[in-house]
């Protein structure tokens, strides 16, 4: 399957730190937010937003709901140093979302579900690409001399 959409705008990165976050544990305090919004806006949004929506599963009414919610704006991507990563944090719909009403197509777990891994597979899909192409650091985390060696 694919999604024929048009990209939105890449999101604009806030200075949260990522341990705020219930699926994220990141190391070191130089998150590359600044270098990471300008490498999504020089391309890397627009190329992973491609290469998701070509295998993406999210149906076109399922893509309208996360826009009409301005999800996508809520996306975060930063430096992980530690683990030589570009992580993210992947904006969804709560648990509550019946009883908020958040939108009017919003009818069912199926509907809540597909959004949520969808942009989820959006996330890492930039993240993946944004450190393969546009990454141009390294990590500066230097492992302690005593760790034990386990390749004896």
């Amino acid at each position: 399957m694919s999604l024929d959409v048009d990209p939105p705008d890449p999101p604009e990165l806030a200075a949260v730190d990522p341990n705020e976050y219930e699926d994220a544990e990141v190391s070191g305090g130089e998150y590359h937010r600044d270098d990471l919004e300008a490498f999504l806006r020089e391309g890397a949004w627009d190329d992973a937003f491609d290469e998701w929506a070509a295998g993406s599963d999210m149906e076109e009414t399922d893509w309208q709901i996360a826009l009409d919610l301005d999800l996508v704006s809520r996306f975060d991507f930063f430096w992980d140093d530690f683990a030589d990563r570009v992580g993210y944090h992947a904006p969804g719909l709560p648990e509550d979302w019946k009883e908020r009403d958040l939108h009017p197509d919003l009818d069912s777990w199926g509907t809540v579900s597909a959004i949520n891994a969808g942009l989820t597979e959006l996330g890492q899909i930039v993240c993946e690409t944004l450190k393969q192409e546009y990454v141009d650091w390294e990590a500066e985390f230097d492992a302690p001399d005593d760790l034990p060696d386990f390749d004896e």
